[in-house]
């Protein structure tokens, strides 16, 4: 892949730091393109690839990213009962068999272009870090597939626009992996508090997520030495070459090269839901605070991490997080005139600012995940936008993105909500 010259781009500041982890940058032209062009790039193209799906027809199904989140999501498609899992794609061969256990006569991959240059699939669920989610997504919405990819959508704040201009010219669906947007109680709570108007004015959202085990990860001893079925150079993908490292690769959560740490990984999770909730989503500005307070092991993204934006809507959102025992959990809380709403995925609470009001407490069913899936299917065949459409990714990622930017640069970062694009300081 040919690499671009920050001076050839007209965010030079934003596209420096971007490079200087040794990323491609993308074309000039798909940085930030104007926001009225994301919302409004035609569906229809003269290659569209839509097909009429009949009532019983089955789909068919390709992973990419066999390692333990992308067998999840597949045990998930296959408990609905109406799809094949026809193709399995990896870098490391004992992730496949783990995956062929569930899908025994599935077409087996070690490189995700002959996935895709199959006639046999037609959707394309991505379980892989990071790092590879936007080039896996682009690559199979022009081969004509539609898309589930985990969150978060992006890696770098630069990439969303092209995935979501590929997805539209493509007439593609594409479903980010933000399961809030599917839960029935999510909805309810949308529905009752925010939409009638009951929460009034909303002026904070408060998120935290403490004590996620997936950022302490230990590599087995057994990945001391590289398996010689991994394909080392090939997860690295477009990250700089660095020799084997089992920890890079058991535990890339904990560096940035792969991912943005807990702010991509849980904050996207809660920021969409107060997008949702609060139906503004870009931010106007944002700052941050952490470091690599307690784990020394080499990682490079904070294992303590506060995280503050404003809206141009006249709200804040929080998100704090920290990996150091003592302290765990994950939810939010809104705060508006009208009441308080405390939400996570198993319950929601609203309490009245009437004094004496009885608080209301409603449960959740715990389908999140199925509900999201079976969102995604009826989606595949009635080509109406998912709930956590290609869009609506790529705004939650670009949040957190502006979270990690300003505590890696150490300073406020002011944000042209009208062209989505970082102000020079």
């Amino acid at each position: 892949m040919v690499q671009f010259c920050v001076a050839f781009t007209p965010h030079a500041r934003s596209a420096e730091a971007y490079c200087a982890r040794g990323y491609n940058c993308p074309m000039p032209e798909t940085l930030f393109p104007r926001r009225n062009f994301l919302r409004g790039v035609t569906a229809a193209t003269a290659l569209s690839y839509a097909r009429v799906y009949g009532a019983n027809e089955r789909i068919r199904l390709g992973l990419i990213g066999c390692g333990e989140r992308g067998r999840y999501d597949m045990g998930n498609f296959l408990r609905t009962g109406a799809v094949d899992v026809v193709a399995l794609c990896d870098i490391w061969g004992v992730h496949i068999d783990q995956a062929k256990q569930k899908a025994p006569d599935a077409h087996t991959f070690g490189d995700h272009r002959a996935l895709l240059d199959s006639k046999d699939i037609d959707v394309v669920l991505i379980g892989t870090p990071d790092h590879w989610h936007v080039p896996l997504a682009i690559d199979a919405l022009n081969a004509g597939k539609d898309v589930f990819v985990e969150k978060p959508l992006t890696l770098t704040i630069e990439e969303g626009p092209a995935v979501v201009k590929a997805a539209r010219i493509n007439s593609r669906i594409c479903q980010v992996g933000m399961q809030q947007r599917s839960g029935k109680h999510f909805l309810e709570a949308k529905r009752e508090y925010f939409d009638s108007g009951k929460m009034g004015k909303v002026t904070l959202a408060r998120t935290w997520w403490h004590g996620n085990g997936y950022h302490l990860r230990k590599a087995p001893d057994s990945l001391r030495s590289k398996p010689e079925d991994l394909d080392w150079g090939r997860y690295l993908g477009r990250l700089k070459w660095r020799d084997w490292d089992p920890q890079q690769y058991w535990n890339w959560r904990a560096y940035l090269d792969f991912g943005g740490g807990q702010v991509t990984d849980l904050f996207t999770h809660w920021i969409d839901v107060v997008h949702m909730f609060l139906g503004s989503d870009v931010p106007a500005t944002a700052v941050a605070a952490g470091g690599v307070y307690n784990y020394k092991d080499g990682r490079t993204a904070p294992d303590t991490i506060n995280v503050l934006l404003e809206y141009p809507a006249q709200l804040t959102a929080t998100f704090e997080a920290t990996l150091v025992p003592g302290i765990g959990g994950a939810a939010m809380e809104f705060a508006g005139t009208g009441g308080r709403l405390l939400i996570d995925r198993k319950h929601y609470e609203f309490h009245a600012a009437e004094k004496g009001a009885e608080p209301v407490v409603v449960t959740a069913d715990g389908g999140l995940d199925m509900d999201h899936v079976g969102n995604f299917l009826d989606c595949v065949k009635s080509r109406k936008l998912p709930n956590g459409d290609v869009l609506v990714g790529h705004r939650s990622a670009q949040a957190s993105h502006l979270g990690n930017l300003a505590y890696e640069q150490k300073r406020r970062i002011d944000f042209d909500v009208a062209r989505e694009e970082i102000l020079p300081f």
